[in-house]
């Protein structure tokens, strides 16, 4: 059983086994005529020939409240992409799939780069953000949810317990996160946001703080889940990182655009587990290590809107701070791991921390010397205010490739 603790800056909504998904899911059926819904997956063309897909169109079938689902497909040629038209189409729900790099919607990224408005690099962010502007262009919910096509232990309970926060009329939440324990084949999991983001926003705050934005990233559970959800509304304003720092950068955008009242985080499973990164330690660009560098350039970006100033020096400090940190937080999950009965590596977890220490000073220096590639992509307002027409051509692009492959 959950514990009813509030750290005091956004609301956290606990699972206290009180109450079951099927009165829960009742609920967001009664809400669902006046507040309808839907779920954005952000997926690889290759989540597709992996079990935990599988389970979790299993799961949605059964979702009677959802009333769009759309379909990010990266990395797929013509005939993967007819597969996944014929995949998804078991989904009872309205749905549509976004070809990304299909010529008619790769047509609309030209555009949007002819005006310097196009995501920079590809990744999830890309994804996550053309799926927005789907959502935004077809215009039919109120509420929206956004989780991953890796999740191995899903159930639609995690769906209807990240909805209900924004779908329930009498709540007056814009955003929610989820959050869940880190915890499968008897050890903790979770490396990134316990050994990187944890401690490095506590280094920036005590060498840069007291600051609320490192302030709301703290108060954050899990703040790496890929599990959230949002009013419609909020669509429209979010600018949002192309790469890892996807997840980090949206909490940020949130606090900048909305009071914490309106905000919360939801206990949505107890247990869960997901397709695992390599570490790569030898090559930034992948793996680990390129999350750890793209989560750490988004906290220093966002930083630096809000008027902080980063030198060499400066960076120097964070590293060892962090470092500092870092290694007395390694003492606490060690014993929290023993004492419930978990394997725990420390060798392994410091290793992993100076892996991250590097890092950091890595994307500090390139934050530093403005060589990143990898901006915020604009809102888009700012695309409808420089292309009018915009959503009527999305919708149009992604109604032809369904047309000529089904």
């Amino acid at each position: 059983m959950s514990d009813f603790f509030q750290n005091g800056r956004v609301t956290t909504l606990h699972n206290m086994s009180t109450r079951s998904n099927e009165d829960i899911e009742k609920d967001l059926c009664s809400f669902s005529s006046s507040q309808p819904m839907g779920l954005i997956l952000p997926s690889l063309y290759s989540e597709l020939e992996r079990p935990a897909l599988t389970l979790i169109l299993d799961e949605l079938q059964q979702a009677d409240y959802l009333n769009q689902i759309v379909i990010g497909i990266d990395q797929a040629d013509r005939k993967q992409f007819k597969h996944a038209l014929e995949f998804f189409s078991r989904l009872p729900q309205q749905h549509n799939l976004l070809w990304n790099d299909g010529p008619n919607l790769m047509e609309i990224d030209k555009k949007l780069r002819a005006h310097g408005l196009a995501p920079t690099e590809r990744g999830k962010g890309r994804n996550v953000w053309y799926c927005m502007g789907y959502m935004l262009a077809k215009n039919n919910t109120t509420s929206i949810a956004i989780h991953d096509c890796d999740i191995t232990t899903y159930k639609r309970s995690m769906l209807s317990r990240l909805l209900y926060p924004v779908a329930n009329p009498r709540f007056n939440y814009d955003f929610c996160k989820g959050f869940y324990p880190r915890v499968a084949n008897g050890s903790m999991n979770g490396r990134v946001s316990r050994l990187l983001v944890t401690p490095l926003v506590r280094a920036l705050n005590y060498q840069h703080g007291p600051h609320e934005y490192l302030d709301f990233l703290d108060s954050f559970r899990y703040p790496l889940a890929g599990e959230f959800s949002m009013k419609h509304t909020v669509l429209r304003d979010l600018r949002i990182p192309t790469d890892w720092g996807l997840e980090v950068g949206i909490l940020m955008e949130m606090k900048k655009n909305y009071a914490n009242s309106h905000i919360c985080q939801v206990d949505i499973a107890d247990n869960y587990d997901h397709k695992h990164q390599i570490v790569s330690e030898e090559d930034m660009e992948k793996g680990l290590s390129k999350m750890s560098i793209d989560i750490t350039k988004a906290i220093f970006k966002k930083l630096a809107t809000d008027g902080k100033t980063f030198t060499t020096e400066s960076l120097r400090t964070t590293k060892a701070t962090y470092y500092r940190i870092a290694l007395d937080l390694i003492e606490s999950y060690r014993n929290d791991a023993l004492f419930n009965g978990l394997e725990y590596e420390t060798h392994t977890e410091e290793m992993m921390v100076e892996l991250f220490a590097k890092n950091i000073k890595h994307a500090g220096q390139t934050f530093l010397e403005d060589t990143d590639k990898a901006p915020f992509i604009p809102s888009w307002r700012r695309v409808c205010s420089a292309i009018p027409d915009i959503f009527e051509q999305i919708l149009d692009a992604v109604e032809k490739d369904h047309k000529e492959l089904t």
